[in-house]
């Protein structure tokens, strides 16, 4: 069966003072859709819709939202919600889904999604993750990214290199060449004039015991640690083996722990002839609309330019100003700016911040000085 784990596990940090520990970016509701605010994982949630049943989907988060999520999102019952003790990095949330989604469902397929993302048109984004569980369905050993058309040499990106095209696919699946992390500007823009360069979107599609056998193979501790825990689910240890055992579980991502090996085990093996057999790593081109809502310059991305190409939200005045973005979460008070330059302000009912849009991906280092009140 075709399964879905959204994961939604991030702090969020670089959307404080809106994004806080009880309330992390992605349950935020300040995404206007239908004529109301909506969070991001609501949005990643709803794009399931008519795509994975909403009983075969997951969300893999810290163990400490899940009530929020499921007052957030009550069709979620506690059952599809993966707690994290502690965050462990996205391998092993995916191997956490990989695992319970096989020990339910031998041979399952899933695609895994994020919690941080716009993606428009919706119908051209679920027909795509559609292809990719068809060509997984139609191999098994194959590992399937989706890579997004890049519109501007983007340096805060990693970006996947396409090589043969997947026979069948309409020019739509490739062979992945390589993985490449966040390149400098001279690479970036030579990649976006290559033409064969995606941004690497952070979703997947496979089968989970595939995922498995390549976390057994490329991270054998994580695989045993995630071994006891299949082990114990579903039983009365379950909670117990699950908070001894995840925090013990090497902390790194799904990219350089299996996509990155599994990518040179595969050009290896084209090299001496035995392409035949072993995992395929391929990914679906994505020409959509694709927004990381990571940081407060993306997020102004989702407002309407106004005059001054300034963007703002709630109750406020801004006057010779460019380029600012000025965010309101307080409905008592107005925020007034003036003869300013690329400036963020946000305010909400007990914190204010005031930075240069050029130090909003700094933001992160502020946080870690802030009173945990204000956390």
């Amino acid at each position: 069966m075709r399964h879905a784990m959204i994961m939604a596990g991030g702090a969020g940090t670089r959307l404080w003072p809106v994004s806080r520990a009880d309330r992390p970016k992605q349950l935020v509701p300040f995404i206007s859709r239908n004529d109301r605010q909506m969070s991001l994982l609501e949005l990643a949630a709803a794009r399931l819709d008519g795509l994975v049943p909403e009983d075969q989907r997951f969300i893999c988060t810290n163990e400490s939202y899940r009530s929020a999520i499921r007052s957030a999102l009550p069709q979620f019952d506690s059952a599809h919600i993966l707690g994290e003790p502690v965050g462990r990095d996205t391998v092993n949330a995916v191997g956490f889904a990989a695992a319970v989604i096989e020990k339910l469902d031998p041979g399952g397929v899933f695609c895994v999604l994020t919690a941080d993302h716009i993606i428009e048109p919706e119908d051209s984004f679920r027909e795509l993750i559609g292809l990719g569980f068809d060509l997984v369905e139609e191999d098994p050993d194959r590992l399937v990214t989706f890579s997004i058309e890049p519109t501007h040499p983007a340096t805060g990106y990693g970006y996947v290199e396409r090589s043969a095209e997947i026979p069948g696919s309409n020019g739509r699946a490739f062979r992945v060449e390589r993985f490449v992390e966040k390149p400098s500007l001279e690479r970036a823009q030579a990649y976006l004039e290559s033409g064969a360069f995606g941004w690497n979107s952070g979703m997947f599609v496979w089968r989970a015991s595939t995922i498995l056998d390549c976390l057994r193979r490329y991270q054998p501790k994580s695989y045993e640690g995630l071994m006891q825990i299949s082990e114990a689910w579903g039983t009365d240890r379950q909670q117990d083996v699950l908070n001894e055992v995840y925090p013990s579980l090497t902390k790194i991502s799904v990219d350089y722990a299996i996509m990155e090996p599994a990518t040179r085990e595969q050009a290896r093996a084209s090299k001496t002839g035995a392409s035949q057999g072993g995992v395929k790593v391929c990914t679906v081109r994505m020409d959509l609309t694709w927004l990381d809502v990571g940081s407060w310059p993306s997020y102004g991305e989702t407002l309407e330019p106004g005059e001054g190409e300034n963007r703002s939200n709630g109750p406020v005045v801004l006057r010779d100003c460019s380029r600012s973005l000025v965010v309101n979460e307080d409905p008592a008070h107005t925020v007034a700016v003036l003869g300013a330059e690329d400036l963020i302000v946000v305010h909400t009912r007990d914190a204010t911040l005031v930075m240069s849009r050029e130090h909003a991906e700094q933001l992160k280092t502020l946080h870690a000085d802030l009173p945990e009140r204000l956390k």
